[in-house]
């Protein structure tokens, strides 16, 4: 008697890579557009190499926190990185951290309340509109009414 037994495992990145799919890039929902270019067939493999970016009530998960590491030794590599760190953008996310750490590649790291890292995305390939666009998108916006406490630390 043979037993067959589906494993339910996502792929590796390097698994990913060999099918081009950049898994650190990936969003879910960008596996739903394939169907638009004709290309329906790729879309389980996307599931698997995908990080997940939409709540299941298809609203786009947001997060209360985030960090934005790099190295300034890489910025001459990453110069749209660079202009946004040194710009004022950042000042408009309270809840962005900027973190420099020796040899690293720019990555951003979604957390929750606890500060536990929930998604952590590679932003390489990404220009400084893209930066500020996603912070817009992803990041809990704190609104005028949370800021007042910050003038009042002791």
């Amino acid at each position: 008697m043979l037993v067959l037994q589906q494993a339910n495992a996502e792929f590796t990145a390097k698994d990913c890579r060999d099918l081009g799919f950049i898994k650190s890039q990936l969003f879910c929902s960008s596996c739903d557009t394939l169907g638009e270019y004709g290309l329906d067939e790729l879309k389980d493999h996307c599931r698997e190499c995908c990080q997940k970016d939409v709540e299941s009530t298809g609203k786009l998960m947001v997060y209360p926190k985030a960090v934005l590491e790099v190295c300034t030794c890489k910025f001459g590599a990453y110069p749209q990185i660079q202009a946004f760190i040194k710009s004022d953008r950042p000042q408009k996310f309270p809840n962005l951290t900027i973190k420099y750490v020796r040899g690293l590649d720019p990555i951003v790291k979604l957390m929750d309340e606890a500060g536990n890292v929930k998604e952590t995305l590679s932003i390489t390939k990404w220009n400084t509109d893209t930066v500020q666009e996603f912070f817009e998108t992803r990041l809990t916006k704190i609104t005028d009414d949370d800021n007042y406490l910050l003038t009042n630390r002791v």
